[in-house]
């Protein structure tokens, strides 16, 4: 082996040490599970238009029907052509955990926790892609109702999320997760 070659090694090896380390599984799951456990919400609208027949309209119908069962709403249903117009009320005996907003209700069903990261990671343009698993627990009375739009969902599955990482520096930085629920009280 020639000098010139030796030297062009070690500058290599040097150059790549002194670079980040990659992403650990336990860095990943450190980051992850402080934000969990989340709460598995449904949200009803205080009102909605849909046309009939459509996936909207069925899904409004199936809400309408569970909640309507459960005697916490009352719903009013109006034709305008060939649209259908929903109206949510909330009765006074619904319960203390229904939250109001602006826009309509926010009914806790279940809670999801953190269960673990899987062994792939997805290098992006802007860093690295993990993938997680959350399991489905601690389902509430309001559970059905989450039922009723989501069939076939059990306590206890498993589902996949995704984080997204970001090298800062020596440091990566999770930057977002594809999770829609926020983090439990």
């Amino acid at each position: 082996m020639t000098l010139r070659r030796l030297i062009a090694i070690t500058l290599l090896a040097t150059a790549l040490g002194c670079g980040a380390s990659p992403l650990s599984r336990r860095e990943a799951e450190n980051d992850i599970r402080k934000d969990y456990p989340v709460v598995v919400s449904v949200k009803v609208p205080e009102s909605a238009k849909a046309i009939k027949g459509s996936p909207e309209h069925a899904k409004l119908v199936s809400l309408q029907e569970a909640l309507t069962r459960s005697g916490w709403f009352q719903v009013t249903r109006s034709s305008e052509g060939d649209r259908e117009q929903f109206q949510f009320k909330l009765k006074p005996q619904a319960p203390k955990t229904i939250r109001t907003g602006a826009s309509g209700f926010e009914l806790p069903a279940a809670e999801a926790e953190f269960v673990r990261t899987l062994p792939r990671r997805e290098v992006t343009r802007d860093g690295v892609r993990v993938s997680y698993l959350i399991r489905l627990v601690h389902p509430t009375e309001l559970f059905p109702l989450f039922l009723a739009l989501h069939p076939g969902v059990k306590v206890g599955e498993t589902k996949e999320r995704h984080a997204s990482y970001r090298l800062e520096g020596r440091s990566w930085i999770m930057m977002d997760t594809d999770e829609s629920f926020k983090k439990a009280q």
